[in-house]
């Protein structure tokens, strides 16, 4: 990678660690997430899209979206669901508990960290874990989210030095543990750093030549130009300049670029400005003429009419506090990235 685009689709879609609790079960046990449109109104209040990780400390279990095959997860081993799609931990493949009752998630809001939950007969544990959600926004682009697979799995590669993954399990093991205070903001920081770490670890192991944003990254014509594209948004690009600045010729960056990225990079410069915006509009006290010419647009009403075109609302109304605002399918955007069939897969990377 030529430049940290990464880093700035993350800066830009605000990424949170919030609730975390430890699991302590007896086989056999079985444990089932409820949909993310029930954990988000009481744990994440107002954030657009949920991330569940769960950490491996002891023994092994199997993880699962439902209907799916199930991973198995061993010591030392991270998974994480990616679109907080409904989920099983067990200790045996095929095993259903239901999911957890709204009461039950109400409890863990707002709880002091460790919040213990107990699964299975009584004896000692034969598995632990440390269990998470991180929200973000998803809208109205979110280029990481869109090419990442539903389910990730990580660990420390075997052998040598011990790895990131390892210090952050044995970190989150002893801020669990402890109870000291501020241990909810350690883990908060520290969950976002691991799901950083798992991200990259997955763009490291993407097959060469699979296309993607996250591919896209790697590739020295493609990542140079997305680098340019984000330390420079608000410039006058053409893809001439584009072009000459990343190496290619004009035809082949972006036929290049728009095999990785699923769209040519006019497009995706513009959808990114439209992110940009929104975070500007809803975090910001600028003007809309002042975001307009931050982001690169030369008046107001022509920034207005690209912004509802994109995103499908207007830039006040997206402003206005407790608006409805419109999920991807629902805004007028033509410009869709690609469903690359490859980010569908579960992923395992070490």
């Amino acid at each position: 990678m030529t430049a940290d685009a990464l880093s700035d689709v993350l800066k830009a879609v605000r990424l949170t660690g919030a609730t975390f609790f430890d699991i302590a079960a007896r086989t056999p046990w079985v444990a089932e997430s409820p949909p993310r449109d029930m954990i988000l109104p009481m744990i994440l209040p107002g954030a657009e899209h949920l991330i569940a990780y769960h950490v491996l400390t002891e023994g092994r279990c199997f993880a699962n979206i439902l209907g799916q095959a199930p991973v198995e997860l061993n010591a030392g081993e991270v998974i994480v669901f990616t679109r907080g799609d409904p989920h099983v931990l067990a200790s045996a493949p095929g095993l259903r508990a239901g999911p957890a009752a709204p009461e039950g998630l109400g409890s863990l809001a707002g709880s002091q960290l460790p919040f213990t939950l107990n699964f299975g007969a009584v004896g000692p544990p034969t598995a632990r874990l440390v269990c998470g959600y991180l929200a973000c926004d998803s809208r109205p682009f979110n280029p990481l989210l869109d090419h990442l697979p539903p389910v990730i799995k990580a660990c420390d590669p075997q052998g040598g030095d011990v790895g990131w993954l390892s210090h952050f399990i044995r970190f989150a093991t002893k801020e669990s543990a402890d109870r000291r205070a501020g241990g909810e903001s350690v883990l908060a920081r520290l969950s976002e750093l691991m799901f950083i770490e798992v991200v990259r670890r997955h763009i490291d192991a993407l097959p060469p030549g699979q296309a993607g944003w996250l591919s896209g990254l790697r590739d020295p014509f493609v990542g140079k130009a997305l680098s340019l594209l984000h330390q420079s948004p608000a410039r006058n690009w053409t893809i001439e300049d584009l072009a000459r600045e990343a190496g290619l010729s004009r035809s082949a960056l972006a036929e290049r670029f728009t095999d990785f990225v699923g769209e040519p990079p006019m497009h995706y410069l513009a959808r990114w400005r439209m992110q940009m915006a929104a975070e500007l509009l809803l975090h910001g006290k600028a003007n809309i003429a002042t975001i307009a010419a931050e982001i690169g647009y030369g008046s107001e009403a022509s920034f207005s009419r690209a912004f509802k075109k994109i995103v499908g609302a207007s830039p006040s109304s997206w402003r206005r506090p407790g608006a409805l605002r419109p999920s991807g399918e629902e805004a007028s955007n033509t410009w869709q990235v690609a469903d690359h069939p490859a980010s569908r897969k579960v992923m395992k990377v070490t």
